[in-house]
């Protein structure tokens, strides 16, 4: 049983049903067919999207460099397989929208062939920099979802002296399992790559926390880790959301992020379990991020599973391989049922961020007739960010959106426990999604008002010294003329006063 202390570090969440085990007890599928076209979209990361520097036509190998990184947080992009370049233009994104952004479309030749892969011998003989070089040449970002480019994180650590690095092994998502089974299976991978993320970080310890319901994950990667003591594996509460970083950090140090600060300022910095064993693939053998496992399930499916497949892979194609009933698929979610988002069709790529496809039937929703509120405050106690969702919720039903922002509203992670608990199924996180993007929107418009008042007035004063130095051309124009005038008056009377005297002098 959990000591008091410990409870108290667990804020909200909810104990949503897990239905992994429609995935977890089975192996990792690698034998996906290489599709014949794969969609790569530039931008699959948090910052700039990747600039392409192939043109159609160019042949490529697998794991050759599509588009180069613009920037500090950017990211580049690889092949995903061998074959030729078919075009780079605009395709629906893998977004609850599903409007368009740029993408390479590469034609597969069934080669699946690799690039020449940049190899050492000893990983641990270069330098922390070097590390972080190479992952960010490989195109690894956060691969829980957040997509921040791992190398900007790396080297954060350096900078601020990160003494603690969490390794996010909670997956608290219902249904997904594609971490659980990485670890049962690949767990010498994951912690090779700790290690170097240590080395690259020069930090001197690691957590692995794992949620209490993955106990052969668990037993798999403490036995991995026994002969390194600055790793350390624990076990967590399953409790969703517990994979949420400041919950993570919560937990396992006792520390608490300040809002509006970031936890390396605390020295602290989390990474996911799939992300260190890209990190692995990346230092050790040479490999890019390419391809990922992904779990395919829900009851629609009706050969759930975890796959391996390359980026770029059609939805479509996927519920394919798993026989997918597609008359009784009711929602396609990218991502797990609490936090992903619900996508319009299957047409549409994965990408870095897509940990699991879920088609769910109607009984697997919840109701969408929605009660009065009956002011039970069970989404008060859920909220693992310590909000009023439903205070949050009025305010932005009667538009006062400002409001919303003072009780909360940007601290909202969109975690779903409100609206999961709520007995009246009031749609709690759809009101702050929207709101969120209201606000942004609205500051969006601000900043645009205040650019172009910005602007108005440099034009404004440009005209105005523009005016005046026009006022003073003239007047130096007018004084000058004046002078002339003057001297001029001044020579034709010498002249006269000359031609008087002369005269005179002739008289």
């Amino acid at each position: 049983m959990l000591s008091f202390f410990t409870k108290s570090r667990i804020r909200g969440g909810v104990h949503a049903e897990g239905y992994k085990e429609l995935t977890s007890a089975d192996k990792i599928v690698s034998t996906f067919p290489l599709p014949k076209t794969l969609y790569i979209p530039l931008q699959q990361h948090v910052g700039k999207p990747a600039e392409p520097l192939i043109r159609v036509g160019d042949k490529v190998l697998k794991g050759q460099l599509l588009a180069y990184s613009q920037g500090l947080i950017s990211s580049p992009v690889h092949a995903p397989s061998s074959g030729i370049i078919l075009d780079v233009n605009e395709y629906p994104a893998p977004h609850p929208s599903a409007l368009p952004i740029r993408m390479i479309v590469l034609e597969t030749d069934g080669k699946d062939e690799w690039v020449k892969p940049p190899i050492v011998d000893d990983p641990f003989q270069l330098t922390p920099e070097d590390i972080s070089l190479r992952v960010g040449a490989a195109g690894i970002v956060g691969l829980g979802g957040a997509t921040f480019p791992t190398a900007v994180k790396l080297n954060m650590g350096r900078e601020n002296s990160i003494d603690t690095l969490i390794i996010n092994g909670a997956e608290c998502e219902p249904y997904l399992s594609c971490d659980d089974r990485l670890m049962q299976e690949r767990a010498d991978q994951i912690i090779d790559g700790v290690r170097l993320m240590l080395h690259g970080m020069e930090s001197d310890r690691a957590v692995v926390a794992i949620e209490d319901n993955k106990p052969q994950a668990f037993y798999a990667m403490q036995t991995a880790a026994r002969p390194y003591p600055l790793i350390e594996v624990i076990q967590i509460p399953t409790r969703y959301p517990m994979g949420w970083d400041r919950q993570l950090i919560r937990y396992v140090t006792g520390k608490e992020v300040p809002v509006g600060c970031r936890s390396s300022e605390i020295g602290v910095t989390i990474h996911n379990i799939s992300t260190a064993h890209a990190v692995h693939n990346a230092i050790r053998k040479g490999q890019p991020l390419v391809s990922r496992v992904v779990t395919v399930s829900g009851g629609a499916v009706r050969r759930p599973m975890n796959v391996e497949i390359p980026l770029g892979t059609l939805i479509s194609e996927v519920f394919a391989f798993c026989e997918v009933d597609v008359e009784r698929t009711a929602r396609i979610i990218m991502g797990g049922p609490m936090m992903g988002d619900a996508l319009p069709h299957t047409g549409l790529p994965t990408v870095k961020a897509t940990s699991g496809v879920l088609a769910l039937t109607a009984s697997e929703l919840k109701s969408t007739d929605v009660q009065p509120c009956i002011r039970c405050a069970s989404c008060v106690t859920v909220c693992p960010a310590g909000l009023r969702p439903l205070d949050m919720a009025n305010n932005i039903r009667m538009n006062q959106l400002d409001a919303a922002v003072d009780l909360g509203l940007k601290d909202c992670i969109s975690c779903g426990c409100c609206s999961y608990i709520c007995p009246s199924n009031i749609p709690l996180v759809h009101y702050f999604k929207y709101a969120s993007g209201e606000v942004v929107a609205r500051q969006q418009a601000q900043h645009k008002s205040e650019q172009t008042k910005r602007l108005m007035d440099d034009r404004n004063a440009r005209m105005e010294r523009i005016a005046r130095q026009q006022e003073e051309e003239e007047r130096i124009r007018l004084a000058a003329k004046a002078e002339r005038e003057r001297i001029k008056a001044e020579q034709a009377a010498a002249a006269a006063v000359d031609a008087e005297a002369a005269q005179e002098t002739l008289v």
